[in-house]
C-alpha cells in the first residue's frame, strides 16, 4: 500500500495529545492495550490493524456532550448508542490520514475496521473487536464501577460488562480475558451485595 511508516509515531501522538486535551487521559491505556492484545491475538496484523487499533476510540477524545437521558435509556450495548461512535472515529482517522498523504486504500480499510470494531463483522473487524474488548476488561473495569454505576445504573453497567466478554469470538481472545472477566463479574457481586 506505500504507507509512510512514520504514520504510526504521528497516530499515536494525535490520539494522546487528543485524550490528554480533552481531559480523558485514563482512556489512553485501553488504546494501547488494545494495540497490544491485537499484537498478541494476530500476530499478522497488518499496519492498517494496528492504526485501528490505537485509534479505534478516537471519537470519545472529540465528543462534546456526556451520556444523553436517550442514550441512558438505550443502554451502553444498544447498536444506536455505539454506531455514531463507531462511524464518527472513522471519519475523524480517515480526515486524519489524508491530512497526512496517506494511500485511498489504506485509509479505506482503516475506516472499515474502526466503523466496526463494537460489533465486528469480517475477520478483521472481529479481531480488532476481540482486542477491544479484552483491554476493556484488563483496563476499564475500575472506571466503569466507580463512575458510570452513578450516571447509568448498576444493571447497565453489568449489561455492559458481560456483553464485552460475550461478543469475543476467538477462543484465544476468549481464554485470555476470562480471569479478567470474572474479576469484574466479583467486583459487581461485592457492590450488589454491599447494598
Amino acid at each position: 500500500m506505500g504507507i509512510d511508516l512514520n504514520i504510526h509515531k504521528l497516530t499515536e501522538q494525535f490520539v494522546t495529545e487528543s485524550f490528554l486535551n480533552a481531559g480523558r487521559k485514563h482512556e489512553i491505556r485501553h488504546l494501547e492495550r488494545t494495540l497490544y492484545w491485537l499484537r498478541r491475538i494476530y500476530p499478522q496484523a497488518d499496519d492498517a490493524m494496528l492504526i485501528a487499533a490505537i485509534s479505534h476510540d478516537i471519537e470519545r477524545a472529540f465528543r462534546t456532550n456526556t451520556i444523553s437521558a436517550k442514550e441512558k435509556e438505550l443502554g451502553f450495548i444498544n447498536v444506536h448508542f455505539y454506531r455514531i461512535h463507531e462511524e464518527q472515529g472513522a471519519e475523524i482517522m480517515a480526515a486524519f490520514l489524508r491530512e497526512h498523504n496517506q494511500p485511498g486504500e489504506f485509509i479505506t480499510k482503516v475506516y472499515r475496521l474502526i466503523s466496526r470494531h463494537e460489533e465486528g463483522g469480517d475477520k478483521e473487524q472481529n479481531i480488532l473487536k476481540d482486542a477491544d474488548s479484552l483491554s476493556f476488561l484488563e483496563n476499564n473495569i475500575n472506571y466503569f464501577i466507580t463512575n458510570m454505576i452513578e450516571v447509568s445504573g448498576y444493571d447497565a453497567v453489568k449489561e455492559k460488562i458481560c456483553w464485552m466478554f460475550d461478543r469475543i469470538t476467538t477462543p484465544e481472545a476468549r481464554q485470555l480475558a476470562l480471569p479478567f472477566y470474572e474479576d469484574a463479574v466479583g467486583e459487581l457481586n461485592k457492590i450488589k451485595n454491599s447494598n
